[in-house]
């Protein structure tokens, strides 16, 4: 199946299914990141209590896990709905934000990859490059390193943890280990607008529940993000109405016509 079918074939089984996308995430990303899978037809489930995890887990589609604001509590929560989603085989997407700036967050995403094992592991350079061994300078929870830097740490993150690695940077490349596939959509004004790289992953998340091949599930997630990105920074004034088209775009694109605007 080409890119743009594939594509088109992902969007409308989120509208068709409307996943219910369980987000374990951030508390600066949960708003933007409710909103983005309204957009685009998903419906967003937002808890992090332990006691109600593995009912959450249970009635819902796909679980992403953000590690974005750690505590001993949160951490909890995430090792409950992670185990639940592994042990019913549901599809989960592990968000290692700020992987490498401490040791607590370095070592949750990692054994929640070695306990639970992901379906797909997103995050930026420094983030992935970390988790795969790599010795890297941390700048807090943005990259130090280019998306190009992290691809062979990313190949043998996914061959070591079984997980679909994507990478986001200027040129977005997602893999299963052997195969690697790109996205060069997205505009620099996206870096400047907070959790979009969270927003990234719950849409990822929305994907990967609607069905099909997980790879390329994950490859038309990032392309989503990025062609709503171009098409946002051409209408908005600043950063502010960025966010605002941004999700404008999500919930009013065409994906035939989105399909048409892939760059690979």
């Amino acid at each position: 199946m080409s890119t743009s079918d594939s594509f088109v074939r992902d969007c409308a089984s989120i509208r068709e299914k409307s996943p219910l996308v369980h987000c374990i995430t951030n508390y600066v990303a949960m708003s933007i990141n409710a909103n983005a899978l309204l957009a685009i037809g998903a419906s967003p489930l937002m808890s992090f209590c332990p006691e109600e995890m593995e009912e959450i887990v249970r009635i819902s589609s796909a679980l992403v896990v953000n590690i974005g604001c750690l505590d001993r509590h949160e951490i909890e929560g995430m090792e409950i709905a992670a185990a639940t989603a592994h042990f019913l085989n549901k599809p989960w997407v592990l968000d290692p934000v700020g992987a490498g700036a401490s040791n607590i967050r370095t070592q949750t995403a990692l054994s929640l990859i070695r306990d639970s094992h992901p379906t797909v592991i997103r995050g930026n350079a420094s983030e992935i490059l970390c988790l795969a061994g790599e010795q890297i300078t941390s700048r807090g929870v943005d990259s130090s390193a280019l998306s190009s830097d992290a691809v062979e740490g990313a190949k043998a993150l996914a061959l070591s943890s079984g997980a679909i690695v994507s990478v986001s940077g200027p040129v977005d490349y997602i893999t299963d280990g052997t195969n690697v596939l790109t996205i060069a959509n997205g505009h620099p004004l996206m870096s400047r607008i907070t959790a979009m790289g969270c927003t990234a992953s719950v849409i990822t998340g929305a994907f990967i529940a609607a069905g099909g091949d997980t790879l390329h599930a994950a490859r038309n997630a990032m392309a989503l993000m990025g062609i709503a990105g171009e098409r946002a920074a051409a209408l908005c004034s600043g950063t502010g109405s960025m966010e605002m088209h941004f999700i404008d775009e999500l919930s009013t694109f065409n994906p035939s016509d989105y399909a048409a605007s892939i760059k690979e």
